[in-house]
Formats: C-alpha cells, sequence, structure tokens
C-alpha cells in the first residue's frame, strides 16, 4: 500500500497548479481508479486469504495481555478491521464486469476499508506476531541500589537517555547510558516518566542490542488523531508559498502589491496563507507535546502554545500592517532604475577572434641567484 500510495501520490501532484488545486480532474479521478483497483487486488492477493486467522491471534494474544488503557481500543479496532474484511470480501464476491464503470464504483467504496486496513493492520500484526515477554526481575535490593545510583547520575548529568517505547502493559520504558568515567558506560532500563518522581532500574545490561533482548517488546505507538490516515488524505488546500510571496515584493513596483503579498501571506479560512499555516502548525505539534504525557513534553507543550499565542499576535500586527501600506497609494521613485546583470559585467571576447597580445615579458632587473 505504501507503495501503491507513492506512486499515485507522483501521479497526482501533476494535476495540480503551483498552488495544489486540482486542475486536470478527469486525470485525477483516473490516478485514483488505478490506486483503488491496485489497492482492491493487493488485498485479495496477500492479505484476504489470512485476515480472519490474523484477526483471530491478534484477539487470542491480546487476552493474554494484562489489562492498561489501551486493551480496550485494540479490541474496539480489531473489530472495526474484521467489519472492514467482511465489506472486503462481501463486495468481492460479487464482482462487477472488468474495466466497467461499476467496478470502478465498486473499488471505490472498498477504498476507506483498504486505506484502513493500510493504517492499523500494524497493530493487529504485532500481537498476533509475538507473545506478551517480561523483563527479568531484579532483587528490591538491587533495584534500589540501581535505581539510586541513576537518580545520581541524572543529577550530575550523566544519564544519557537513547530511546523510549510503551511495553504491552502500559509501561514507558526508557533506555538510558548510565556513565560511570570517560570510558565505560552501562545501559540500564528506566520504568515510567525519566523527569518524574517514581522512576525506578529495572534492569542493566552491558549494551543496547541486550537489553533489547531481555526487555518487554515495544507495541506501535498511539496516534495524536483518531481520525487520521496516511492513505486516506483530504485534498490539499490551496497555499501560496513563502518563497512566491517574497519574489513578489522584491519585483513590486507599488505599495499595493506589496500589501497583497503581506495580505496572503496572513490571510484566514481555507487557503490560508503562510503565517496561519505556521501558526496551526504550532498548535498541532503542542498538541502532540501534551499529548506525550510526560513532564518535559508538557512543559514543551507549554513553550509551544505561548509561541502559538504570540504569532497569533504578530499575523494581526503583519495583516494591520499590509492594510495601512496598502492606503498609502505610494510606488517607487524612478530614481531606483533597474539595471540589467550584464551591464557591470565584463566584456567578453569575440568568437573566432584572437585575443590581443600583451607587451612582451620584461628580462629580470636582478642577478640571477647562484647556488
Amino acid at each position: 500500500m505504501a507503495a501503491i500510495d507513492r506512486e499515485t501520490e507522483t501521479t497526482l501532484e501533476t494535476t495540480r497548479d503551483r498552488y495544489g488545486r486540482t486542475v486536470h480532474h478527469h486525470a485525477a479521478a483516473a490516478a485514483r481508479a488505478r490506486r483503488n483497483a491496485a489497492a482492491v487486488e493487493a488485498y485479495a492477493t496477500h492479505l484476504a486469504p489470512h485476515a480472519t486467522h490474523l484477526l483471530d491471534a491478534a484477539r487470542s494474544n491480546l487476552d493474554e495481555l494484562p489489562p492498561a488503557r489501551h486493551t480496550t481500543a485494540w479490541r474496539t479496532l480489531l473489530d472495526a478491521l474484521a467489519a472492514s474484511h467482511s465489506e472486503i470480501t462481501r463486495i468481492l464476491s460479487h464482482p462487477a464486469a472488468p474495466g466497467s464503470v461499476a467496478e470502478r464504483e465498486q473499488h471505490q467504496l472498498l477504498w476507506p476499508h483498504l486505506a484502513a486496513w493500510a493504517d492499523h493492520s500494524t497493530i493487529a500484526t504485532d500481537l498476533a506476531d509475538q507473545p506478551h515477554q517480561t523483563e527479568p526481575k531484579l532483587t528490591d535490593e538491587e533495584r534500589q541500589m540501581w535505581t539510586e545510583m541513576a537518580q545520581t547520575a541524572q543529577r550530575r548529568g550523566e544519564l544519557d537517555l537513547i530511546e523510549s517505547w510503551y511495553a504491552a502493559d502500559g509501561r514507558r520504558i526508557t533506555l538510558a547510558y548510565l556513565v560511570e568515567d570517560d570510558t565505560s558506560s552501562t545501559v540500564v532500563a528506566l520504568a515510567g516518566d525519566p523527569d518524574a518522581p517514581g522512576w525506578e532500574v529495572i534492569g542493566h545490561y552491558p549494551h543496547e542490542y541486550a537489553a533489547g533482548q531481555a526487555l518487554p517488546r515495544a507495541v506501535p505507538p498511539g496516534v495524536l488523531r483518531a481520525d487520521a490516515s496516511r492513505f486516506n488524505r483530504p485534498e490539499p488546500a490551496p497555499e501560496v508559498s513563502l518563497q512566491e510571496l517574497l519574489q513578489d515584493v522584491v519585483e513590486a513596483r507599488a505599495a499595493g502589491d506589496v500589501s497583497e503579498a503581506l495580505l496572503s501571506a496572513t490571510q484566514q479560512g481555507y487557503d490560508a496563507g503562510p503565517m496561519v499555516r505556521l501558526k496551526e502548525l504550532l498548535h498541532t505539534a503542542g498538541q502532540f507535546a501534551n499529548a506525550l504525557e510526560t513532564v518535559q513534553s508538557r512543559q514543551i507543550a507549554a513553550r509551544l502554545h505561548a509561541l502559538d499565542r504570540q504569532l497569533d499576535f504578530l499575523t494581526r500586527e503583519i495583516h494591520d500592517a499590509a492594510e495601512d501600506l496598502g492606503a498609502t497609494v505610494a510606488v517607487l521613485p524612478p530614481h531606483r532604475t533597474p539595471r540589467p546583470r550584464f551591464i557591470n559585467a565584463p566584456a567578453r571576447p569575440a568568437l573566432n577572434t584572437t585575443p590581443p597580445s600583451g607587451p612582451a615579458a620584461s628580462a629580470p632587473t636582478g642577478a640571477a641567484r647562484h647556488r
């Protein structure tokens, strides 16, 4: 599906103008029809014969996992994938004539279900693939000793975080280098938020590979928005690039032209300008940071939301300045005369001509040096 999606997006780019608006609608519809047909063929060939067994294995392993915040949502997702599989097989059991309009309509109806499998089947395959794994337990004395060592190293700035993931039981596990001296360090595994009180060391290992073999495996991470889809994205909104607006200003002759460029940058709504898009980016990034649910990420979320508010104020100020600039009805004075680039360029000799000879080299004025 990823390969099909990349090929389709490459084709769809050729159907849009420089602002992202679809202008060749028939070519775009044909590209999506080819995408739908390729996805149906791939599903029918590679997944349909195994989907029921995959979902059954995923449910079986899910029942063996300890209860956690995500297990109910995973069951709901598996049920949704099962419903999509049933709908796909029902439609495919009564195929329309190849190449007909009815077949294209069938494929279009199937596309949301195929996209759902492409987006979310990793959770099903992950659950079906491997059973739950627990790490070897440290004794209470070992756990306390290593935790105190790691906390002391953290206060010294010598606990370097490597990566983190969530285990099936809902714990956040983080690998870190516990620096012992300038030449050696130990990999330790922490359970909990390293920036909040209450975390503890649950294992120590000579290197990362050993840690990965001993610790519970990572489960698929969550999503920021439950309805987001990589394979079923909405049509992109028209957008003028910041680079194009900058060039408009460079080429402008009248204040109204620059005013229009600034107003385009701060435009609100469906075809919002770059300043507004940047504000949306900061706002969404702040939501993401907050959704990470760690102490440090919430602090970063607060910073991003503060920047979001500052950018909102700046956008309104730019908009007001643009309107004031347009009201001046001024133009650039004529003494700012264009100067083509070739005017100051050095003259080049004509082709097929011999360059004029220079003066003969003068004889050396000093006596020759002898060794």
